[in-house]
């Protein structure tokens, strides 16, 4: 048995087959995303999610299912599932699943009588490509196989509605057809190793529904276009590829290429492996521009969250390289000291007051990595300066340093840090004001690039800024720190400061440059293990603060009020990983290796393989949000990192 495994009392148990989700995706940004029985359950679910330059350049759904029958002595078995109203899942093709195998790619093992047929799937390295390998394992009379795509043709957020403009026509491809449903959209190849017979009989499959959305309180019912179907016969032993793609390929050389893009994969064979194969695929290329996705299947390209997964998504991997094609393409599209915190032509937001600030700490683990601080200096003085400066002028939403040195974030009914959840249109957590973890940052960054200055010999850089590093320590204690608690203020602002207990503060314990004594961090330490620490993160607020909500459930305002009011998130984890054992040493691994490990429980979780965006505060701590989130899986690896660091 393989290390990711599910039998048949699992799978055909909707609750529990329906709860677990596969995603696989590829460099140029595409993805294909569903359920382990292959049931969509939200609107991001798809086989072939594409980005439409034509339109957007976001994300479509344009092949959303793909349903396969088994045709035997007249007799037919539909191996399909949707989801209809009245709670009925129709044509209930689950029941035949004998097995699922993660290892190395996808596999489905269906039986219907005498016939065995194997599925395999995977999405291609670099382009924007679905494959699919059927193999019939066994079977004891002529056995054809028919398949209908189920057709979307929209972008991921919304839904497909049945309607009289639809483009019914379809133009003849090599073992396939070609269809584009809409005027811009890039039209779509659906071909067979094989050549099949395809009957054109067009036609609307009516309010599937997603019950995913449902909960979170969207539209949750798509109409979905179904152009005909193909019908191939199969023999004993033989196996037949489809791919959907957006080009047109040579039939004769899906086998040979399905073969090559299978033995690319890293296995998912152990926890470790499922890590750094989920790692790989938040990071899409194209040419000399490279970005990290922040989550899937949601999110896009975010600046802060780029930052604070990158060290984790790359150099933990030992892929220096990709680290600086990320940040070059970042620091193009700079705006001043600000970076783009939701990334796309069409909604692009610079409203980050922490994102520059992780920019430069991701060079400082550069540096930590290649032991060469003045190269790191050389290559990003110039960004560096921009961001530092920028603070110290002041930028958007009052983003600036005070006259007594510490940072200003914020307008009021505007959230700029990473708590930045809106509920009806107002911040749930806006903390606006000087924010412990942004200051905390603040003197990380000045302090290393007054290292990387001097170790480059940059003189003049060094008088300009050494005083203010030397003076923020003080300021910051008398600012954050109340002796009484033993932790610090959440953040200040012109009336008071906020004790609210939150992991923002553990961020000032975990980085190199500190502003805080090892008793403080000490104490701040046993406060955060004491309200915060949970096996699937740091919750977001004390669980004895009334405020405090332990669920991550509900419609969309229930859950963004949940966000960050006691939710728990492992990238936290990590800073109270690096803080712990900076005190600790080698008497914190136990409590670190326990976090760490206890991780492993989730590879058959929600995302299969993978790590969630979010947990319930409360136990059994479930999961929430994306099925894969960058700076999770980042995070993770950098505490592996971390462990193994301090056993050696």
């Amino acid at each position: 048995m393989s290390y990711i495994n599910f039998d048949k009392n699992q799978l055909i148990n909707l609750e529990y087959s329906l709860s677990k989700e596969m995603l696989r995706t590829s460099r140029s940004g595409a993805y294909a995303c569903t359920t382990i029985i292959n049931c969509n359950t939200r609107k991001y679910h798809g086989l072939l999610v594409a980005p439409q330059p034509n339109i957007d350049n976001e994300l479509h759904v344009l092949l959303s299912a793909f349903d396969e029958t088994i045709i035997q002595r007249d007799t037919a078995f539909n191996l399909g599932i949707h989801k209809f109203p009245g709670g009925f899942y129709k044509p209930g093709g689950h029941k035949y699943i004998r097995d699922f195998d993660s290892e190395p790619i996808p596999t489905l093992i269906y039986r219907v009588g005498g016939v065995v047929l194997k599925k395999e799937s995977l999405f291609t390295f670099n382009t924007s490509r679905l494959m699919i390998r059927y193999t019939l394992m066994d079977a004891h009379s002529d056995t054809y196989l028919q398949f209908r795509p189920f057709m979307a043709f929209r972008g991921r957020h919304s839904l497909s509605k049945a309607n009289t403009y639809v483009n019914k026509k379809f133009h003849p491809a090599k073992n396939g057809i070609q269809l584009q449903l809409y005027d811009s959209y890039t039209p779509v190849f659906l071909q067979f190793s094989k050549n099949p017979e395809y009957v054109h009989v067009p036609d609307w499959y009516y309010n599937i529904e997603y019950f995913r959305e449902q909960e979170r309180g969207y539209d949750y019912q798509e109409d979905l276009y179904v152009p005909g179907y193909f019908e191939i016969p199969i023999k004993k032993g033989e196996s037949i590829v489809f791919t959907a793609s957006l080009d047109e390929v040579n039939p004769a050389s899906l086998k040979n290429m399905f073969y090559r893009e299978k033995n690319k994969r890293i296995p998912r064979d152990s926890f470790e492996h499922c890590l750094e194969n989920s790692a790989e695929q938040f990071i899409i290329q194209e040419k000399d521009k490279a970005e990290v996705v922040a989550g899937y299947p949601r999110f896009g390209i975010r600046g802060r969250d780029t930052f604070i997964a990158l060290p984790g998504l790359t150099l933990s991997l030992d892929r220096p390289a990709i680290f600086h094609k990320v940040v070059k393409t970042m620091v193009k599209a700079m705006k001043g000291p600000l970076f783009p915190n939701v990334g796309g032509v069409l909604k692009e937001k610079f409203d980050s007051a922490d994102a520059p600030l992780w920019y430069i700490r991701s060079l400082q683990q550069l540096a930590e990595y290649t032991g060469d601080a003045a190269k790191v200096w050389k290559d990003y003085k110039k960004p560096i300066q921009t961001v530092l400066n920028g603070y110290l002028e002041g930028t958007d939403f009052d983003i600036k340093v005070q006259e007594d040195g510490l940072v200003w974030a914020g307008i009021q009914g505007k959230a700029v840090t990473w708590m930045d959840a809106y509920a009806e249109g107002q911040p749930v957590t806006p903390r606006t004001g000087m924010t412990v973890e942004i200051n905390a940052l603040w003197y990380n960054a000045l302090k290393f690039a007054l290292e990387a200055a001097e170790k480059a010999g940059d003189k003049t850089f060094v008088n300009q800024w050494k005083e203010q590093a030397e003076t923020f320590p003080e300021r910051f204690m008398n600012t954050f720190w109340n002796q009484e608690k033993g932790y610090l203020a959440d953040f200040v602002d012109h009336q008071e400061s906020h004790w609210e207990i939150r992991p923002n503060m553990v961020i000032a314990t975990s980085l190199p440059y500190t502003p805080i004594d090892e008793g403080k961090r000490r104490a701040i330490l046993h406060v955060v293990h004491d309200h915060l620490v949970t096996p699937r993160g740091l919750r977001t607020l004390s669980p004895r603060n009334r405020n405090y909500k332990g669920e991550y459930k509900g419609n969309q305002n229930q859950r963004h009020r949940a966000y960050h009011q006691g939710t728990a998130w492992p990238w936290m984890l990590t800073h109270f990983a690096q803080g712990y054992l900076k005190i600790n040493g080698e008497q914190g691994l136990p409590l670190i290796k326990e976090l760490y490990h206890g991780f492993e429980d989730e590879m058959i979780n929600h995302g299969i393989g993978t790590i969630s965006e979010v947990y319930s505060g409360n136990p059994p701590h479930e999961s929430g949000g994306n099925i894969s989130q960058a700076w999770n899986v980042a995070g993770l690896l950098r505490i592996r990192d971390l462990i193994e660091q301090y056993e050696k």
